[in-house]
């Protein structure tokens, strides 16, 4: 071999015709070397990498650009890493680390450092950014183009493109890694680079090839380029276990016959079929099936353990059919030379190491792992019918148990020590350095796995270490984070509860605790992450229903803010006014992520809205007032107050009547109604019996403005029309006597109903009873209830929740009614008549406390707010027995005599509740 520039590192000679042994390695234990044009490098058991040869490029990663370097020489910029492979271009090296990042040194003309365009050559080894976070497996470096492999088969080239050799479909040199999609789907397991070619081995055996042809390396029966990754078609049938490439030849075993195929360049004889000229297509290596080695007596039989391939040349490594090296395969992970792997086995060796010695630099070293994010990102592949190979924007690839379970270890009190290393990692170095912009979803897999982590969950490490990690999240770009969001959606209900749970905590832990421990910039900051996640993740939820959505209520949250001035905050920030006084929480504003309210919070959140709004209203009617007196036309003054004058016989049309003189802006005013000939003073008790009897008539079937469904006991808008199913695309409908067919869709008519399209019918008819059908009334009701409630407000209230507040709800708790009454007058919970209305109360059946309820405070339904909500007041009254009990609705007020008897009481409170209705001064 050449040793101009001392390459093989021998003095004597400029050329070395026999092995010679590399004298200044002697003390070295060396797990793998390569060569590059006039270059070599080898790299000891740990770790350390020695360079020597040419170096007018800085292929030698010394720091300096000598021209030759002839003994080995540690590369001490390496020296803080345990490299575990090398290799060499023609001027240009790569390396990758145990803990899984890429570095790159030399020449750089084409890109092949992968640094960037416009990037100089470097004299020492500089981190390739571009990949950091991939789990790598494999690296490898053809003439001027380098190729780096993770462990899912993603591949990345980049480099000299001059012949397509990067696989990307052109001919154009690459200054970054690039991705090859097209082999992502192809389970590859190894790279080989030539001069202008690479060979890529996939899990089943199959060789695919690109780049230059001209010398038929590519195996294709043809001397074209290919641009795009091409099967091997000769070898198709067969199980290929390792493959190389030469300058201009490419090589590959065949484990299950023994055989060596070659092709490619031949003028060096380097193809070994024992022919002459280049071969276009795979022919087996003659005299390798097995070899005998020695004379015909004390021969021995060999097989081929592993085939190597130099510039022009080939060796094969050999071991005897008896022993008991088997050939290598190369679609098997090598251990030594892959990432460190974080499992059950690597915790405990490092927690001996932590135990039996204290020395700093295996601290240093574990702490190195522990926060890398390729080998977090590597260690818990699925293994499951090969599911990591599937890893995409939808597949993660993780085995989540495998997760757990070293988590679990983890947590166990002999493992305390390296519990403080792994979360003093993921603080300090892990978690910073997570970028917006992750390489390939691979990279990716942190994020779920450190949501697995239980330390996470502890509220010591909220702010080290769960809050972080959330502004990592946040900080993602617009692609890495739909991708989160899409395995998001896919992960276990368990897994998604947990995560919301956590950082529910993390709100109320802040909101409770958060002013005495952090400055007010770092409140809200923290406040503002752990929210704006918990919204991410509400998205998510209402596309993959992962939870209820009252899963993300906090239950608590109107006891840890004022809810009425958050949401003045929030309303004056959409308005886009500014306070002069702003209030003390700062500017994050819980009603600006509506789904952490509980519908109490919401209630009183549009009980709020519906004041303040109600107020501007007064205050323009007065404001206008003042300035009619200012202007002598008193007669023009306006009522603060919105007044219906209604007849009970006659609600809905008198109602009807009053609204029409009413402007828009008068809707937003206080109600106040009058019953005509009723001398009771609206003090919003006579407003709650007016829509009590105002609904009832309108859902009244004479009026036909709603259908009540008895299957579910709800009401939806009336088409007033009758209809009939019938077994087509169409519903036979009667008009007033006249019989019409409307066809659900076009030709319905002609569309018989079957198996095969029920689903699609029985859509097409909701769409049209629920939409199409009532579609006037719907838009005529909407526009009227928005002119009233209209307004952003609505837009945090699931329709559930506005349900509920409209109704009410039946958890009837009549212990806590009675626990929470107040007493006026001579009445107490101690007195005898107090007593016995209680006694005579709960032995009433349901029916009649519900009366009872609706005859004390306008509705049989208990406000949305609760039981604990509803607090009645009973006061004693000077009137004779004889007299019934009085309600005031307005202010949940009973007046009641004095009964000296239980079945007086009982007999007048029937009375009183049997007739309720009307209301009158006391």
């Amino acid at each position: 071999m050449m040793n101009d520039v001392y390459q093989a590192s021998i003095l004597e000679s400029d050329c070395v015709s026999l092995i010679e042994l590399v004298r200044a390695l002697d003390a070295q234990k060396i797990a793998g070397v390569s060569c590059g044009q006039a270059h070599s490098l080898a790299v000891n058991e740990q770790g350390q990498v020695f360079a020597w040869g040419a170096g007018e490029g800085g292929q030698l990663g010394l720091g300096t650009a000598e021209e030759a370097v002839h003994v080995p020489r540690l590369i001490k910029k390496l020296c803080e890493h345990r490299i575990s492979q090398v290799m060499c271009g023609n001027q240009h090296c790569i390396a990758l680390s145990k803990d899984g990042q890429l570095f790159v040194w030399g020449e750089n003309s084409s890109g092949q450092l992968g640094l960037g365009k416009g990037e100089p050559s470097t004299l020492s080894p500089q981190t390739l950014k571009s990949l950091c976070g991939i789990p790598l497996a494999q690296i490898s470096a053809g003439g001027d183009h380098s190729f780096a492999l993770s462990l899912s088969g993603a591949v990345f080239g980049w480099g000299k493109n001059s012949a397509g050799q990067l696989g990307l479909n052109d001919e154009q040199d690459r200054a970054v890694p690039c991705h090859i999609k097209f082999l992502r789907s192809q389970k590859v397991v190894y790279i080989s680079c030539g001069e202008e070619h690479t060979a890529a081995l996939t899990k089943e055996g199959g060789l695919f090839t690109f780049g230059n042809g001209s010398r038929g390396q590519l195996g294709h029966d043809s001397t074209r380029n290919e641009p795009l990754p091409r099967r091997v078609m000769e070898l198709m049938g067969t199980e290929v276990s390792q493959i190389a490439c030469g300058r201009h030849h490419t090589l590959a075993f065949v484990p299950s016959t023994g055989l060596v195929y070659a092709f490619g360049c031949n003028t060096q004889g380097q193809l070994g079929t024992g022919l002459r000229g280049n071969a276009k297509s795979p022919l087996p290596v003659r005299n390798v099936q097995p070899l005998c080695i020695g004379n015909t007596h004390t021969s021995e039989r060999y097989t081929i353990r592993k085939i190597h391939s130099g510039g022009d040349h080939n060796f094969l490594l050999l071991s005897t059919k008896e022993g008991s090296s088997c050939p290598e395969d190369f679609r098997i992970m090598n251990t030594i030379k892959s990432i460190a792997l974080i499992n059950s086995e690597s915790l405990d060796s490092w927690r001996m190491k932590l135990h039996d010695n204290s020395d700093s630099s295996i601290t240093n070293d574990i702490l190195l792992l522990f926060s890398s994010t390729a080998c977090w990102n590597a260690s818990f592949l699925d293994q499951s019918d090969d599911g990591h190979f599937k890893t995409n924007p939808k597949v993660p690839g993780i085995d989540f148990n495998a997760v757990r379970l070293l988590f679990e270890t983890l947590m166990k009190p002999a493992f305390a020590r390296l519990l403080d290393q792994a979360t003093k990692s993921f603080e300090s170095l892990l978690i910073p350095q997570l970028t917006c912009s992750p390489p390939d979803v691979e990279a990716m897999r942190i994020y779920l796995i450190l949501s697995e982590c239980p330390a996470l969950q502890d509220s010591k490490n909220y702010i080290s270490l769960t809050i972080p990690l959330a502004m990592a999240i946040l900080r993602l770009d617009a692609n890495p984070s739909k991708v989160l969001d899409n395995w998001w959606s896919l992960m276990d209900c368990e897994f998604f509860s947990r995560l919301v749970e956590m950082y529910k905590s993390i709100v109320v832990f802040l909101l409770t605790g958060g002013k005495a421990l952090l400055m007010p910039v770092f409140l809200e900051s923290y406040t503002s992450a752990a929210l704006r996640l918990l919204e991410k993740l509400h998205k998510v939820n209402l596309k993959a229903h992962r939870v209820e959505y009252n899963h993300f209520y906090i239950p608590d949250i109107a006891t840890l803010v004022d809810i009425q001035e958050d949401y003045l905050k929030w309303f004056l920030r959409k308005a886009d006014i500014k306070m002069r006084y702003p209030p003390v929480q700062g500017s994050v504003t819980l009603c600006a992520y509506p789904f952490i309210l509980n519908a109490q919070a919401k209630t009183t959140v549009l009980q709020t809205d519906a004041e303040l709004q109600m107020q501007m209203a007064v205050s323009g009617a007065n404001l206008h007032n003042v300035f009619m007196l200012l202007t002598m036309e008193p007669l023009l003054a306006r009522n603060p107050f919105l007044v219906l004058h209604v007849r009970r016989n006659h609600l809905v049309s008198d109602a009807l009547r009053e609204l029409t003189v009413y402007n828009d802006v008068d809707l937003k005013k206080p109600l106040k109604v009058i019953f005509d000939g009723e001398e009771a003073v609206d003090a919003g008790g006579v407003t709650k019996e007016f829509f009590l009897l105002l609904l009832k008539e309108l859902i009244d079937p004479i009026y036909g403005m709603f259908t009540q469904y008895s299957e579910s006991n709800l009401l939806w808008f009336s088409d007033k029309v009758k209809e009939t199913f019938c077994l087509n695309f169409a519903i036979t409908r009667e008009y007033y006597g006249i019989t019409e067919v409307k066809e659900l869709v076009q030709g319905g008519k002609t569309i018989a109903v079957d198996k095969t399209n029920r689903k699609e019918f029985v859509q097409a008819y909701l769409q049209y009873v629920f939409s199409d059908a009532v579609q006037e009334q719907y838009s005529a009701f909407s526009s009227g209830f928005l002119k009233v409630c209209g307004g952003e407000i609505l837009s945090l209230f699931q329709p559930s929740e506005l349900m509920a507040m409209v109704v009410g709800n039946n958890n009837y708790n009549w212990e806590e009614m009675e626990k929470n009454a107040s007493y006026k007058g001579e009445f107490s919970a101690s007195h005898p008549t107090v007593k016995m209305f209680w006694e005579v109360f709960h032995e009433f059946p349901l029916e009649k406390k519900k009366q009872f309820l609706l005859f004390l405070t306008g509705s049989d339904r208990i406000p949305i707010h609760g039981m604990a909500s509803l607090r009645i007041v009973i006061q004693s009254t000077a009137a004779e027995e004889h007299y019934l009990p009085v309600a005031h609705t307005c202010y949940n007020m009973l007046d009641m005599p004095c009964y000296q008897t239980k079945e007086t009481l009982r007999h007048r409170l029937t009375q009183a509740v049997e007739q309720y209705e009307g209301f009158s001064l006391v």
